[in-house]
């Protein structure tokens, strides 16, 4: 029999905090079916006013973020923390590269949010207005506070790889479970486009 090894604590509690953050999420998922059981009429009222082909490309945004990042990971378990050679010569991108690619498109999801709430306040649409209204802008809006945390994380992990000459063991496990959060909220956020643009056509 080989050594035995012990796990990562710091990616076990990442795991174990996750898992937490799926029981709070499942916690508005909860209120959300609630409210549209008891309030149908609402559903179909407000239904009308999201502009579903928008949120989808955002969706495929965040998405295509998770690629990003995965590949950032795979550089970063390789001990790769920036690039090798050009700008231009994607085969040569680092961790580094990889993560402020995923950090763009992650605030242009971010971004796309905002535009709207935007658009929908200008039409009325409050938190206020109704229990429709209520729900989606706190399910939407904690979402979107867990993406915010998410491109900070990124932005701590990209500063570390300049702050230091060598990329540590600890700086790859940084890497590695801020993808974890990521992906995280890339399929929270999945869910919720399903539930709020799809399910509730």
């Amino acid at each position: 029999m080989g050594p035995v090894s012990r796990p990562n604590m710091v990616s076990v509690g990442t795991i174990v905090w996750l898992s937490s953050e799926l029981m709070f999420f499942a916690g508005l998922f909860a209120i959300f079916f609630t409210v549209r059981s008891l309030r149908p009429d609402l559903w179909e009222h407000n239904i009308e006013l999201l502009n579903v082909p928008f949120a989808a490309a955002n969706t495929l945004i965040l998405v295509i973020s998770s690629v990003w990042c995965q590949l950032g990971v795979l550089k970063a378990e390789h001990g790769q923390k920036s690039r090798t050679g050009s700008l231009l010569n994607v085969a040569g991108w680092g961790m580094r590269e990889w993560y402020v690619l995923t950090y763009i498109f992650g605030a242009v999801f971010v971004s796309g949010q905002v535009l709207e709430y935007a658009t929908l306040v200008s039409e009325g649409v409050t938190i206020s207005t109704d229990s429709w209204s209520s729900i989606f802008y706190l399910t939407t809006g904690l979402h979107g506070i867990h993406v915010t945390g998410g491109l900070i994380a990124f932005l701590l992990i990209i500063g570390r790889t300049y702050t230091t000459r060598t990329y540590s063991h600890a700086q790859q496990t940084g890497a590695v479970v801020t993808s974890y959060y990521w992906h995280f909220v890339d399929v929270v956020w999945i869910a919720l486009f399903a539930a709020i643009y799809l399910l509730g056509a």
